[in-house]
């Protein structure tokens, strides 16, 4: 049987290609915004975070209506660290619109989602975005998506998607490229995927049976339930059949029964919801992600969700700097301090949030969080120290597997476009990173190029600052998981060395100027530092441990020189995200609500040469 009057769908796309921006042109069209409300750009991504860095990280749905017909629109991030989010949206849907950029193609993390998509085995409608692009080639774009379907193994029913192009911004569809200047609205993106998106299908005589793909929680009913019902129907107050992970059933009463209207949850009708529809619920405060709800007298549990494993890791655990839970410079410290606070708030992320996993280590005040990519682990330290936590966070490492008995580690598909000019610098700085180059393309009379090269993952911690750097902030970088290959030997990515202080108190203007000399600052005057903090990056190879704090001599003699005054050159603020590609093994970031610092995992100067030492007899000693 067949829900003729619903459809589920799912946006997929790489990062800043237009999902989000279709999805609100789509609402607008539809009618869900009423006419006293206001209108928000990328009114889905709602979070803080989402808004600041322009991404989306979480899965978010809403409904359409047209007429008799519900659309239902999961929209996905196009960042590969939140794979595990584009994963579970795919379970929720019955096909996939594939957006591409008219002018910059099909990039990594479009291969990415595709390839999940071929997978699940969703029809794919192509929608060519930002076709009033100036450099716009819908024409070379479409030849490229058709042979990244070959390489991505597509079978012949896959390979027959329908194109449609489309400027989001504007709100305005078309089969032809040329059409869409002339297009009133997105009429024509409406009727294909009513055509070509299949209706949910389900079998009448089967008992009732809900997929768990997302959790959410509310002020007043606490944790909800976000599913896909398969078959069968329910409504607020039923009885139903909670089937765990471990294949333990549970009785449970659906205490509230929420659908989904525009961007409004709203009370299920009186006769509830049937198949295909996508629901929220509540009453069961400890449901996790992958657990069915089923019919309470014929529970049957469905497949559970499978997602793809980490390949970074990276310890974080209590602030042990001197300056832990401390006013510094009139800034307020961490409310959150304690092991107990940060194990509680790990656990809680480990219920939501299925691409992570949390291990313990030796310590007992550290865990080993591993996730998709730096991005997302980064994203996670951002928001803990938003809610008020102070931690330390180790150098990110890749995480390597034994595969017939020989060492493998994760390598990604990196993508770069950049100038002409820069293509030979590129090249050696990839190299340098074990890189091997695939394909190298030359955009015509453009004067850009593109090259795509596998790199192992390590090597790409830390890569892009030193990559805008180095092509004038001017280049574009994306990559993705690729697998895993055999180890490729030591890198080291990080030619400089740090600034190390070697005592503690606040920095001054005259010692600053004379370090600033030996390589760029990370802090300014009045800076309170302790020993053991990185203040700066030597512009040699080695370390140096430096005196931030020495003031100058006052005496009663004046000399022509006196008042002369030596400008500071600002420091270098770093992100958290720069922080932590900065970083080298020895070193660790110290995160609290207000401050970034780089600091020593071994603080005492002597304990660290000592430490030096050992490690180098050691070397000596296996070679």
């Amino acid at each position: 049987m067949q829900r003729a009057d619903l459809r589920n769908v799912a946006i997929v796309a790489h990062v800043d290609h237009g999902k989000t921006t279709l999805v609100d042109a789509m609402l607008r069209q539809s009618g869900a915004f009423g006419a006293h409300q206001e209108l928000t750009d990328r009114v889905m991504d709602s979070g803080d975070l989402e808004r600041e860095k322009g991404i989306t990280i979480l899965a978010k749905n809403t409904a359409v209506r047209r007429g008799e017909l519900t659309i239902n629109i999961i929209d996905t991030p196009g960042h590969a660290d939140f794979g595990g989010e584009v994963e579970r949206g795919l379970t929720m849907v019955d096909g996939v619109l594939l957006l591409v950029d008219a002018s910059e193609g099909p990039l990594p993390q479009t291969r990415f989602v595709l390839r999940k998509t071929l997978e699940a085995k969703l029809p794919v409608i192509l929608v060519v975005n930002k076709i009033d692009r100036p450099d716009a080639r819908p024409a070379e774009v479409v030849d490229a998506v058709y042979e990244l379907f070959i390489d991505l193994g597509a079978d012949e029913t896959q390979i027959e998607f329908p194109i449609v192009y489309c400027n989001a911004k504007a709100g305005k569809a078309a089969m032809d490229p040329d059409s869409v200047d002339t297009s009133p609205d997105l009429k024509v993106l409406f009727d294909l995927l009513l055509e070509r998106i299949p209706a949910p299908t389900y079998d009448e005589s089967h008992p009732f049976q809900a997929l768990v793909t997302n959790l959410d929680a509310s002020p007043y009913v606490g944790r909800l339930a976000l599913c896909r019902i398969r078959n069968g129907r329910v409504k607020k107050g039923d009885m139903v059949a909670w089937c765990r992970h471990d294949g333990s059933i549970e009785r449970v009463r659906l205490s509230e029964l929420y659908m989904t209207e525009a961007l409004e949850r709203v009370d299920a009708p009186a006769e509830g919801a049937g198949p295909g529809d996508i629901i929220a619920v509540a009453g069961i405060p400890e449901i996790m992600i992958g657990d069915t709800l089923a019919d309470v007298d014929d529970p049957r549990q469905l497949p559970i969700i499978t997602i793809d494993e980490p390949s970074i890791g990276m310890t974080l655990g209590v602030n042990t700097s001197p300056l832990a839970g401390k006013a510094v410079d009139g800034k307020a410290p961490g409310t959150k301090l304690t092991a107990r606070f940060i194990k509680d708030r790990l656990d809680r992320e480990l219920i939501g949030n299925v691409s992570i996993r949390v291990l313990p280590t030796e310590r007992p005040d550290t865990w080993e969080v591993q996730g998709r990519g730096e991005l997302a682990l980064a994203i996670l330290v951002e928001l803990m120290r938003r809610e008020g936590f102070e931690l330390t966070v180790g150098k990110p490492q890749v995480l390597t597997r034994e595969i017939d008995g020989a060492l493998h580690e994760p390598v990604e598909r990196v993508s770069v476009d950049v100038p002409d000019d820069y293509v030979g610098v590129v090249t050696q700085m990839l190299s340098l990173r074990k890189g091997r180059m695939e394909t190298m393309v030359n955009h015509g009379t453009t004067g850009w190029c593109r090259m795509e090269w596998l790199v192992p993952s390590r090597g790409l911690i830390g890569f892009r600052t030193e990559f805008l750097t180095e092509t004038r902030g001017t280049g574009q970088l994306h990559h993705v998981f690729e697998g895993y290959e055999p180890w490729q030997g030591e890198l080291r990515t990080r030619p400089n060395g740090s600034m190390v202080a070697d005592r503690r108190g606040p920095t001054t203007g005259y010692a600053l100027t004379n370090l600033q000399d030996r390589g760029s600052m990370f802090v300014g005057p009045g800076v309170e530092v302790y020993e053991g903090m990185v203040v700066g990056e030597n512009a040699r190879s080695e370390d140096m441990d430096v005196n931030p704090t020495k003031e100058k001599k006052l005496t009663n003699m004046r000399t022509s020189s006196s008042d002369h005054t030596i400008p500071l050159i600002p420091p270098r603020q770093l992100s958290l995200e720069q922080a932590l590609e900065f970083i080298r093994e020895d070193e660790c970031v110290e995160v609290t609500p207000s401050d970034v610092r780089i600091r020593k995992v071994v603080l005492d100067a002597s304990d660290r040469g000592r430490h030096r030492s050992q490690q180098s007899r050691a070397r000596a000693a296996s070679s």
